[in-house]
């Protein structure tokens, strides 16, 4: 579903051209759950907005489902986005004025889903998140563990082929991040998505199928 050809891109430091993607490449399969592992400043973060179409790359393509998104122009990257990528981070980026359903109906009503149809998808995926009970409460009275749930309702409402999730479990206790990723593994597999999660830490071999390692510019498969 999912392929990146010698893809490459730099960043200027001053005068330092520093280069965080030097030829990676990787071939990924519709349904997979993909670990991508890396130090904190290897380019995980990087390699998402260009996969997501955010970022473009210096060179090479990244081909999604027979659509080359690295040639396509911003506003058909952001058309690409809105309607195939769905984004879980480690800071939840909740709209702090908006309950718990606002914050999951606001992606189906950018997306000119309204009413109804809206309030009954947002519900429907809160449910399977756990927080069915709670969908009048303020975001910031729940724990982090609570608007992580949250934010990945808001990820996959509208449906998307690709879920990308960079550190989802960064600002979480150990308890709550086995809890998540676990989540995360049953959602995209009970929906035929494919999840790329990027993370410094581990991840079990019972949730993921593959793993690469991003070093050196590179993507490395590693077992897990």
């Amino acid at each position: 579903m999912l392929s990146l050809r010698s893809v490459s891109r730099s960043f200027r430091e001053g005068e330092r051209l520093h280069r965080v993607l030097d030829g990676a490449h990787a071939e990924i399969r519709d349904g997979e759950f993909v670990a991508i592992v890396g130090r904190s400043g290897s380019g995980k973060s990087t390699l998402l907005n260009l996969i997501s179409g955010i970022d473009a790359p210096d060179a090479g393509e990244i081909v999604f489902d027979g659509v080359a998104v690295s040639q396509l122009h911003e506003p058909e990257r952001t058309l690409f986005r809105r309607r195939h990528v769905g984004f879980v981070y480690q800071f939840f980026n909740l709209i702090p004025t908006l309950n718990v359903e606002e914050n999951v109906r606001l992606a189906l009503e950018l997306d000119g889903v309204r009413g109804e149809p809206a309030r009954r998808r947002a519900r429907e995926l809160l449910d399977q998140v756990g927080l069915g009970t709670r969908l009048r409460s303020a975001t910031d009275v729940l724990s982090g563990g609570e608007q992580q749930r949250v934010a990945i309702a808001r990820a996959l409402v509208h449906k998307p082929r690709l879920l990308l999730a960079d550190e989802p479990t960064g600002n979480l206790d150990e308890e709550n991040a086995g809890q998540i990723q676990a989540l995360l593994s049953d959602l995209v597999r009970q929906r035929g998505s494919t999840l790329i999660l990027a993370t410094h830490a581990q991840v079990p071999r019972t949730l993921a199928d593959r793993a690469f390692e991003l070093k050196d510019g590179r993507l490395h498969e590693i077992t897990l």
